[in-house]
């Protein structure tokens, strides 16, 4: 036997084992598709077929991303009936019912079509919807059944939540078992169709989080004003139902949005650059998006302590409950309203608007037709505008309690809430001071408003007229170190440009209060991560120095290192290394990637943290107090080793001082210490108490501001606390 034969009976014996996977466009009632076959979209975007989930040997017919592995499912049929094995049939029916039968011919699930057709064909959209035609033609009026109308735990853009207000019924996504077992979960996330239509996220049928009602842009309790832009969402109302969906405006964008296992919803994009879903968005985001938290008629605050205050006008129901920090009873008013001309409203601003589920409203009302309608019910407790777009448009009315209102971080409505008028003068009293005194106060603020922009104009033009583009340039001389400048490379904005593909949307690591982090690759292959100062940013041009002469002055290998900054035109951008592991929150807060971080690897990362806090307080030559120690502020490089970033809001204390004050206390709830939280007090002891509540988080996997201690009510240092001096052993 010669050597091409050895290769011709070697090929032969190869493709007996390795299985024909046939990819078809269509199946119709004389073509199903088997165990071996495919159904592939038109561009190759979506597939579907008979496969595995994880180590699992039950098989489901799936509809997932073609190209992107690992895979990604994003449709079940028979999620609550797997087959045994992978001997499987899809078939559509002469009248058009499609169902998947096991190898003995047995259906194990079906899409009980109610419509006969007469030339059913099945085939898979781009969009990765799975559609039954009648006469081949995918056009909107021949699709007589779709999987889009059956949803699983993933929305997709094109797919659409449904509500009916003739039925009832709703449409949800519901999550999975476990990552291996795509059965009906205990968490359901859909639109409520009661009073106005809001979003809300059930675990067996019990309200866990509501996403608000929807507000002309977004739904209220979601950050709408930081919303990418290559999204159009949608909220159709009308007579019959209320549905919701989103579509992309990049096509290049492949994102889709999930409700996973522990009831979080979570919006992914796919990174090409790195071949792996990127988290954007994930909610719950703080304590207080927890439904009814603080009980009726009063108000919750993740920035304030205790996080839950009644309502002005409201009191406590059981005072010494409330003391004790069980809100659960809630609040209940001090003062009886009138009915009639006497009671009157305060306004909040900037809250979460409360459960509408027993709401009323109106689209075509002005706000002031919805004050009178309000006084004119005796039960109608709160009103504000329905949409906020424009200045703010149409009616929304409360009655009876206000359930679940919250103080929104980001950035929230105004609602008026009803008060007898005995109340509102006591509130007038407790909100406002003396008149004369704020004319004063205006009238200063507005002359060192102008005194200061005038010399902004005028530095800003002797600098253009010099010619100066370098950092150090437009440093003040207090904040630069010894006679030698800091030597900073600067790069041109071209180059930064090039390297983040024009600032892509694709290429977003992430954002915070600075502005948005690129990925970026420079033409020597090297890659960095780009801080950019976002126009809107509540960080400015201080931070920006401030962050450039400290870093650069430091060298440590706990510490991020930076590698140059842009100061052209409007921009102001920071060059670091990049950082392939990303942050540590991403890591201990995430019940997958928790996994990669054994006992060892934590306490490394905990060593590395404590390395580069001694640093900066006292081995570098500056005495830096960093002022924002949280777990996104620590980034991990490709041996998990930690590294401090973001000096925005640190400071640097002079000689052998080893505290200081400020009137701007800045920084993160949950992690900022006692003292300078409430007096403004900061030292060492400011970062080591925040790096203390990094460490409970390593060692316990939970975040301060999101863990309430079901029975007590504490949060995550407090359970800490409580169970240390009880005795008890604390579990993870």
């Amino acid at each position: 036997m010669d050597f091409y034969e050895v290769i011709v009976w070697c090929s032969l014996l190869l493709s007996s084992f390795i299985p024909n996977i046939t990819a078809l466009s269509s199946i119709t009632p004389n073509k199903p598709l088997h165990n071996n076959e495919t159904l592939v979209s038109a561009s190759g975007t979506f597939e579907a077929g008979f496969f595995s989930i994880g180590s699992s040997q039950r098989y489901y017919f799936c509809i997932c991303y073609k190209n992107i592995s690992p895979r990604t499912i994003v449709w079940v049929a028979n999620r609550n009936t797997p087959l045994d094995n992978s001997t499987g049939i899809l078939k559509v029916s002469d009248w058009g019912n499609l169902a998947v039968l096991d190898g003995t011919g047995a259906n194990v699930w079906s899409s009980n079509a109610s419509t006969t057709v007469q030339k059913p064909t099945v085939e898979l959209l781009d969009s990765g919807n799975l559609v039954v035609t009648d006469g081949g033609s995918n056009a909107p009026e021949n699709i007589v059944w779709q999987s889009f109308d059956y949803p699983g735990d993933t929305l997709l853009p094109g797919m659409k939540l449904r509500s009916s207000f003739v039925t009832g019924a709703h449409s949800s996504l519901t999550s999975w078992r476990n990552t291996e077992d795509p059965a009906v979960g205990e968490f359901s996330l859909y639109i409520d169709p009661h009073g106005f239509p809001q979003r809300v996220t059930t675990k067996g049928g019990t309200w866990l989080y509501r996403a608000g009602s929807w507000n002309g842009y977004q739904f209220s309790g979601v950050p709408w004003k930081l919303l990418p832009h290559f999204f159009n969402y949608y909220f159709v109302l009308t007579k019959e139902e209320v549905y919701y969906e989103y579509e992309l405006l990049e096509r290049s964008v492949v994102t889709r949005f999930v409700i996973n296992q522990a009831g979080s919803d979570q919006r992914f994009t796919w990174s090409e650059r790195t071949k792996n879903w990127e988290l954007f968005a994930s909610g719950p985001r703080e304590q207080c998006e927890n439904y009814a938290l603080c009980g009726v008629n009063s108000v919750c605050n993740v920035n304030s302590y205790p996080i839950c205050e009644c309502l002005d006008g409201f009191v406590p129901k059981f005072t010494e409950k409330w003391r004790s920090l069980d809100w659960s009873g809630g609040c209940v008013r001090r003062m009886s309203l009138s009915c009639d001309n006497e009671d009157g409203f305060v306004k909040y601003e900037g809250m979460r608007l409360p459960d509408t589920s027993s709401s009323w409203y109106d689209a075509k009302m002005s706000l002031d037709e919805c004050e009178r309608v309000c006084l004119q019910n005796c039960s109608c407790t709160a009103y504000t505008n329905l949409d906020v777009r424009g200045g703010g448009s149409g009616c929304l009315l409360w009655f009876g309690n206000i359930v679940d209102m919250g103080k929104h971080l980001s950035q929230g409505q105004e609602i008026y809430i009803r008060m007898a008028a005995s109340d509102i003068e006591n509130t007038w009293h407790k909100r406002h001071i003396n008149k004369k005194l704020v004319v004063v106060l205006v009238a200063l603020v507005a002359f060192i408003i102008v005194i200061t922009l005038g010399s902004v104009l005028y530095i800003r033009r002797k600098l253009e007229k010099q010619g100066k583009t370098n950092i150090m340039d437009q440093m003040p001389d207090t904040i630069k170190h010894g006679k030698k400048d800091i030597d900073l490379p600067t790069l041109d904005l071209s180059t930064i440009d090039n390297a983040t593909r024009n600032f892509s949307v694709n290429n977003i690591l992430g954002e915070g209060g600075f502005g948005p982090v690129y990925k970026g690759v420079l033409a020597n292959g090297q890659e960095i991560a780009v801080k950019r100062l976002s126009k809107n940013s509540g960080q400015g041009l201080d931070e920006f120095r401030n962050e450039v002469v400290l870093i650069a002055n430091l060298q440590h290998r706990n510490l991020v290192k930076i590698l140059g900054c842009c100061v052209q035109e409007e921009e102001r951008i920071l060059i670091y290394e990049f950082m392939p592991n990303r942050s540590l929150d991403l890591y201990i807060f995430d019940n997958t990637r928790k996994k990669l971080l054994d006992w060892s690897k934590r306490f490394q990362i905990i060593s590395g943290i404590a390395k580069g806090l001694l640093y900066l307080h006292h081995d570098s030559r500056l005495r830096i107090i960093h002022r924002d120690i949280k777990a996104s502020n620590i980034l991990l490089d490709n041996n998990m080793n930690p590294k401090i970033s973001d000096f925005g809001l640190a400071r640097m204390l002079v000689g052998d001082h080893t505290k200081a004050n400020t009137k701007r206390v800045v920084g993160t709830h949950g992690y900022m210490s006692p003292e300078y939280a409430v007096y403004g007090y900061f030292s060492v002891k400011s970062d080591v108490f925040s790096f203390g509540v990094i460490v409970l988080e390593i060692v316990s996997g939970r975040k301060n501001t999101k863990f309430l201690d079901p029975l007590n009510q504490l949060n995550l240092i407090g359970h800490v606390v409580f169970n240390f001096c009880s005795g008890l052993e604390i579990v993870e």
